[in-house]
């Protein structure tokens, strides 16, 4: 017997059906099941004497959850009614026990002979394929929500390092987490007094006029209090607050504060968590879920306390700069000088710390009066931007002080002796400086005389508005002669100053900056300043630095006002400016020769400096 033959044996035909490793039904032209194999009624789990002759449809085709699936739909009775194959993978069979199995499927019509086509039905248990796929998207569905809470932490980490204004930060972190982890949010701090709390902010994108009414003090924090509230208030980790809690808690007024806020705004389960910092608790925060959400669990729980770490880390990074600003502001104020009003010349003063350090650095000015008789007027800016670099200034400063009042020197001369006990007698780094004296008589007119090492030029303002740059006598950089035995030298200045006209010292903050070049910076001061040219000078420095807005560095500004021409001069009595000129400068501290004059005469009557080497008075006095 060949293979053809075999093939057609009854008996090969049934090994290979009921060996078949898929379940296969055959069923008449009235869709009745006629026969099974084995594999089919092991994945139904019904025995073959119970199916045959039973409507397969009726009998087996089920939606997922176990109802009956329309016959008008199935696509099996269409293949009884049509003739053509079909296949599929989303149907599902009734089993014995009464359970649905996941199958994939085909079914092609059964032609026998002298009888009407029925259908052979063949499919497979997609049951664990099924579930596998259910667990790819329960896992891809956990990876989404794990990388959006990420992303969440991340975003508020962001927040929580952009700004030192702690309250604005608490504020912006409260909204960030609705509605990806709460409905609505609170944040309570402790004010500073023992125990004593005050709800900074509240949010709900469903109520916030309620939300903010809720927002002020709150009872102090009991003593001896245990409840839920009083744990996190002390540092003890995160609580989980349930309806029952919530409604049936301690009756302390602190926990009725807190109850009510639920009651107002809706809550059903909430979290609070202690914003810890590395030595103190800071206050909490509340989050929370109204009747229609679900309640907490443990991993929202555990995020939701890792955002109150780093906002308790936050708030202690604030304080801590914030601490540090204070002494080092205390410090800078200390080190600035206060300002002499001479006769009718006003100066003023200003210093601005740069916004990311700690409100120190190399920038001064200074002013004061020397023997002969002139005053001096300083501007200068030693590199760096911290402590030390405060130090050198203060060093700087004083070596400088300590020249000009012992050497009846031009300007030049003790820029070369400052130069040099900075080389052999000093550690500060190069610095630059304008060095000027103010000389002439009572009245007028007045010189400027000064000296330039290396930094930007001083402006000449007039009382009309018109501005120049003063760069004759520029130097090199302090510190940069000596130690590399250049042999250079600083030259003199000389030069008459018109009535009522503004001399303007800074530092380079104020012209340059990372989006601003120093020269686009200076033309920009020359508009300023001569659209400023008749304020008063107090109101000249503060406008000043409001227009040019300076970013990222120390600015220091030193302002001298001439008077009209003849004020004090013998016959007028034009009474001098009174009190002291404002500057930055501690306010426990005097301009020197206050203690022996009194803080509001200091120079007033003091002569001017030799004025032998001036051109003669006669025709060189300008006009008022």
């Amino acid at each position: 017997m060949n293979a053809i033959d075999r093939a057609r044996e009854p008996g090969v035909l049934r090994a290979v059906f009921d060996g078949l490793g898929s379940g296969v039904f055959a069923a008449d032209s009235e869709g009745r099941i006629i026969a099974a194999n084995p594999r089919a009624v092991q994945i139904v789990a019904r025995p073959v004497e119970e199916m045959l002759g039973r409507d397969m449809h009726d009998l087996l085709h089920r939606n997922a959850d176990g109802s009956p699936f329309p016959r008008e739909r199935c696509r099996t009775v269409a293949v009884l009614a049509g003739g053509r194959p079909a296949e599929g993978s989303d149907e599902f069979l009734l089993r014995g026990d009464g359970t649905t199995v996941p199958i994939i499927w085909a079914a092609a019509p059964l032609r026998l002979e002298g009888e009407p086509d029925g259908v052979v039905f063949v499919f497979h248990d997609f049951s664990v394929r099924k579930a596998a796929e259910e667990q790819t998207e329960a896992h891809l569905a956990a990876l989404e929500s794990l990388t959006a809470r990420l992303t969440l932490v991340s975003e508020i980490s962001s927040v929580l390092i952009s700004s030192l204004d702690i309250s604005q930060v608490l504020r912006r972190l409260g909204r960030l987490l609705v509605p990806e982890l709460a409905d609505w949010t609170a944040v309570d701090v402790y004010t500073g007094q023992s125990g004593e709390l005050r709800r900074l902010a509240v949010h709900s994108e469903d109520d916030p006029v309620t939300a903010r009414a809720l927002e002020g003090p709150l009872p102090p924090l009991p003593e001896f209090s245990g409840s839920l509230l009083a744990r996190a208030l002390r540092g003890s980790g995160p609580v989980v607050l349930d309806a029952d809690e919530l409604e049936h808690g301690p009756g302390t007024p602190l926990d009725t504060a807190h109850r009510r806020m639920f009651e107002r705004l809706g809550g059903r389960s909430a979290v609070v968590v202690p914003l810890l910092g590395r030595r103190q608790v800071f206050g909490v925060l509340t989050a929370a879920r109204g009747k229609d959400s679900p309640e907490y669990g443990d991993d929202e729980a555990m995020v939701l306390d890792d955002i109150g770490r780093r906002a308790g880390l936050a708030m202690d990074n604030a304080r801590l700069f914030d601490q540090q600003r204070h002494v080092a502001e205390t410090m800078q104020r200390q080190l600035l000088t206060p300002l002499p009003q001479t006769d009718h010349l006003r100066m003023a003063a200003r210093y601005r710390p740069a916004q990311a350090a700690a409100e120190i650095g190399g920038d001064w000015y200074d002013a004061f009066l020397l023997a002969d008789g002139s005053t001096t007027m300083v501007i200068g800016d030693v590199v760096g931007h911290d402590l030390q670099a405060a130090a050198h200034m203060a060093e700087v400063r004083n070596m400088l002080r300590a020249l000009a009042w012992d050497r009846q020197e031009p300007p030049s001369l003790i820029m070369r002796r400052l130069d040099e006990a900075m080389t052999n007698t000093s550690d500060a780094p190069m610095a630059t400086v304008v060095f000027a004296r103010i000389e002439g008589t009572e009245g007028g007119p007045w010189w400027l005389h000064w000296v330039n090492a290396g930094h930007p030029p001083p402006l000449l303002v007039t009382h009309d508005g018109r501005t120049r740059y003063l760069e004759r006598s520029h130097g090199p950089l302090l510190g940069m002669s000596s130690t590399l035995n250049l042999g250079t030298s600083w030259p003199d200045a000389r030069e008459q100053l018109p009535p009522r006209s503004t001399v303007l010292f800074y530092t380079d903050g104020l012209v340059e900056s990372r989006t601003r070049p120093i020269d686009t910076g200076m033309d920009l001061l020359c508009r300023h300043a001569a659209a400023l040219a008749r304020r008063d000078v107090e109101d000249f420095c503060d406008e000043l630095l409001e227009r040019m807005d300076p970013r990222g560095d120390d600015v220091a500004l030193l302002a001298l006002r001439l008077p009209p021409y003849g004020a004090g001069a013998e016959g007028d009595d034009t009474p001098p400016p009174r009190g002291r000129a404002h500057s930055p400068a501690a306010h426990n501290r005097s301009a020197p020769g206050a203690e022996a004059l009194g803080a509001d005469d200091v120079f007033t009557d003091a002569p001017r400096g030799d004025d032998r080497t001036h051109p003669s008075r006669g025709d060189d006095r300008p006009s008022s």
